[in-house]
């Protein structure tokens, strides 16, 4: 069982910039894929990002050339930088990661765009 917890989301005007971190924890055996996806008020969960263990990375239209996804395998943390930030990006963002083959959620962090 893998526990995720996430970090770095709050308010923030349009332009500006914000860093999610989520560490993973619990009984890792291995992680395969880490990914993000947000969910805004009164719309479906959406797919932002994901990148594997090699490194290789997809993002949804909307976001590319803004955000970018990283991870750190010594520390089980996988990031997005958000640039460039506008209000259609407000939500809830949800880290996912993929262990032995089964997927695990975050508890989702706000992400709030607003002057």
């Amino acid at each position: 069982q893998v526990q995720l917890g996430e970090s770095g989301g709050g308010l923030v005007q349009p332009g500006g910039s914000l860093r999610l971190s989520c560490a993973a924890s619990g009984n890792i055996v291995s992680i395969n894929n880490m990914g993000w996806y947000r969910q805004a008020p009164g719309k479906q969960r959406e797919f932002v990002a994901i990148i594997s263990n090699g490194g290789s990375t997809n993002y949804a239209d909307s976001v590319k050339g803004r955000f970018t996804i990283s991870r750190d395998n010594a520390k089980n943390m996988v990031y997005l930088q958000m640039n460039s930030l506008n209000p259609e990006d407000t939500a809830v963002y949800y880290c996912k990661v993929t262990s032995g083959w089964r997927p695990y959620w975050g508890q989702g962090t706000q992400v709030t765009v607003s002057s």
